[in-house]
């Protein structure tokens, strides 16, 4: 029997990581702290968490302080990894498990290189649709979270991934491990592609893709290009994964927001390079053609520039 997770950090307590500490802290065999320094680690304290209107305060551990949690759950945006990294240094031990919940397909290879290939399998979520404004954060759907070692043979889990499935179950947190997680992690790079970038540019909530129409067709453009690039590369997506998407997007409350229409109405940094900058970067290496993620990375690229990113 593997041991129990005892203790979780959560680092990057946005929507999804305040969510997801939150139902984490359910399971009553693990604590839940959240990382955190200077302004922020003040206000937290003070004012602790809002979700769906209930308050919760988690335990606040800066980067200067040591600690060797059983979990560490990152959460941040893709251009905060590094810094999350550097903060985070100390409260990883050998034996502690790191769980990227970041959007991409790039964050486990960077935290495997900087903190040990044993402690990072693969992670994503989806369906989950919370929305954050100051330390309220609202969501209708927790979704699921999706993790494993690369490939996942049933009845042969490692013991890292028995551990987190555990967890997972004891707060009662949806949870799935695919046979081929390399193949769902891209699956969630598709979907993000397509609707969090089309949401970007269009200004419109998930209502506006439930629907057929030209903000519908935008979407699944960017995801055929993201598909047709996993089959090149044998990542494993088909066409059909375009339509089952459309079955989660269903789900999602109409007048919720992706967390890049969300990063444009706010005037922050998108997530532009970890999506289509990416899909540009691989179709170029590639010699493949991708026009529509080409004109999604220079509109969102121009976005940011009218109102002072670079």
């Amino acid at each position: 029997m593997s041991t129990p997770i005892r203790s979780v950090l959560v680092v990057g307590a946005g929507a999804v990581g305040a969510a997801v500490a939150a139902l984490a802290a359910r399971a009553r065999q693990a604590s839940v702290s959240v990382l955190a320094g200077g302004e922020r680690a003040e206000r937290y304290r003070r004012d602790g968490f809002l979700l769906n209107g209930s308050r919760h305060d988690f335990p606040v551990v800066e980067p200067g302080d040591r600690g060797e949690p059983d979990l560490v759950i990152v959460a941040v945006k893709t251009y905060q990894l590094g810094q999350a990294i550097s903060d985070m240094r100390g409260h990883v031990g050998p034996g502690t498990l790191v769980l990227s919940l970041l959007n991409g397909i790039s964050s486990e290879e960077i935290l495997a290189r900087e903190l040990g290939a044993e402690k990072v399998p693969l992670g994503m979520i989806l369906g989950i649709d919370a929305v954050r404004e100051g330390n309220s954060t609202r969501f209708s759907g927790t979704g699921t979270i999706h993790f494993g070692d690369p490939h996942n043979a049933p009845g042969g889990w490692s013991p890292r991934v028995k551990r987190i499935a555990e967890l997972f179950d004891a707060a009662g947190i949806s949870w799935n491990v695919p046979e081929d997680m390399t193949r769902s992690l891209w699956y969630k790079f598709m979907i993000n592609v397509g609707i969090n970038q089309a949401s970007a540019v269009l200004r419109a909530p998930y209502g506006s893709f439930q629907r057929t129409g030209d903000a519908r067709e935008l979407m699944e453009s960017a995801m055929r290009e993201t598909v047709t690039l996993s089959r090149a590369l044998g990542t494993g997506l088909a066409d059909e994964d375009v339509a089952r998407w459309q079955d989660t997007l269903a789900r999602l409350s109409p007048d919720g927001k992706t967390s890049m229409l969300q990063d444009v109405e706010a005037h922050r940094q998108t997530e532009v390079d970890a999506f289509s900058g990416t899909v540009v970067s691989l179709a170029d290496t590639a010699g493949m053609a991708v026009p529509v993620n080409r004109t999604l990375l220079r509109l969102i690229r121009a976005l940011e520039r009218g109102y002072g990113i670079s």
